[in-house]
């Protein structure tokens, strides 16, 4: 109806505009506040569907379910790593819904960088005065995001469209149900990392990028990134980073390269710490023990990805779930693996509800699996 509506009005409007110059149209906003628009400037109106705004519910029942930063072999032996994901769960029984959700790393981009981010005292400076320091800016969804009970949310981060036809170890974003991280207005066009998405994509599942580094790519860390979910409070997901009191610099050196912005904590939903499993002598903890008390391991460019433990007592004890589990998990890496036994994928294939682990901890609450749930 709506739809039929808009179309009327974009005939009559255009009808107008032809036969007389001076009539303006206005429209009013959900907030009341209009905007008038001359119809001689207006040539085509066209209708798009958008996500519905939602209010927020059960927005920390949201978790990181599962990261692919690692990359994999391409078919000639190289290394590849123009495919990386988040997905996203709902970890409870009810539909979350959040607005203004964002995704950011925190810097040093890699956990076995030089960290200039610790005092004399030896802990993080950041800690005692509540916020972590984001490096390159963020990414946010401009919508409402809903997800529904036990189920999941796919977003891509560099190329959303079927990798596999290049790179067999690769992954296929071409899904219209995925999410993906493009914005080329806001300077992110670096094509080897931002591709125009796979058409089967709604443009309504584009994140955008509130973008404050040099370059033409948000650099997520290919073998250790600190990553953080979380959610803008005090005002607009599109503007907050804006804000100059926002600035921070690792170690109070102004660089350009290395500006960061500083998320409160309270703000974050979810933390995952990731260390480089080459580098475990040089590795260093960027997220506080408030929202992540370990970390956990990854091996980079062999496809693997960092897992979500599943909740086994939690999970058994739903009733729904008689018959429908699968045991015997043999997707870990040596000694990483989910000490539930529970195969989630399996599971959930046969109709079971899943409860992941979530106690803040990565060393308890994630392991290090042999490849993508999304293969």
């Amino acid at each position: 109806m709506k739809k039929t509506i808009l179309t009327l009005l974009a005939a009559i409007t255009l009808t107008l505009n032809a036969n007389a110059q001076n009539w303006n149209m206005v429209i009013t906003k959900s907030d009341g506040t209009t905007i008038r628009v001359a119809t001689s400037d207006i040539n085509k109106i066209t209708y798009m569907d958008m996500p519905e705004y939602l209010p927020d519910q059960n927005a920390d029942q949201v978790i990181i379910k599962e990261i692919y930063n690692g990359g994999c072999k391409a078919d000639d032996g190289k290394n590849f790593q123009y495919d990386k994901s988040i997905v996203l769960y709902n970890n409870c029984s009810q539909q979350a819904v959040i607005n203004n959700l964002c995704i950011g790393q925190v810097t040093p981009a890699n956990s076995n960088s030089k960290n200039d981010n610790y005092g004399e005292d030896g802990k993080l400076v950041y800690d005692s005065e509540g916020f972590h320091p984001i490096w390159q800016g963020y990414w946010y969804y401009p919508y409402s995001l809903t997800i529904e009970p036990y189920s999941q949310v796919v977003i891509n981060i560099n190329g959303a469209i079927d990798n596999t036809q290049t790179v067999t170890n690769s992954i296929n974003y071409a899904n219209p149900d995925y999410y993906c991280f493009y914005d080329p207005e806001n300077g992110l066009t670096n094509t080897n990392y931002y591709p125009t998405p796979s058409s089967v994509i709604p443009t309504s599942h584009y994140w955008k990028c509130k973008f404050v580094a040099m370059g033409n790519a948000w650099a997520y860390s290919v073998s250790s990134p600190a990553t953080i979910l979380f959610q803008i409070q005090d005002s607009d997901a599109s503007s907050w980073g804006d804000d100059a009191n926002n600035v921070w610099y690792p170690g109070g050196v102004e660089s350009a390269a290395m500006i960061c912005l500083k998320v409160p904590t309270a703000w974050i939903l979810d933390g995952v710490e990731i260390y480089n499993a080459a580098k475990m002598d040089d590795n260093t903890k960027r997220l506080t023990a408030e929202i992540d008390g370990g970390y956990v391991k990854l091996t980079n460019y062999l496809g693997h990805t960092v897992y979500r433990n599943v909740d086994k007592e939690a999970t058994e004890a739903l009733t729904e779930n008689a018959g429908k589990l699968v045991y015997n998990y043999a997707l870990g890496v040596d000694d990483s693996t989910d000490p539930s036994g529970i195969d989630a994928e399996a599971s959930m294939k046969n109709g079971a509800h899943i409860i992941f682990s979530d106690t803040n901890n990565s060393t308890a609450d994630f392991h290090e699996r042999q490849q993508s749930s999304l293969k």
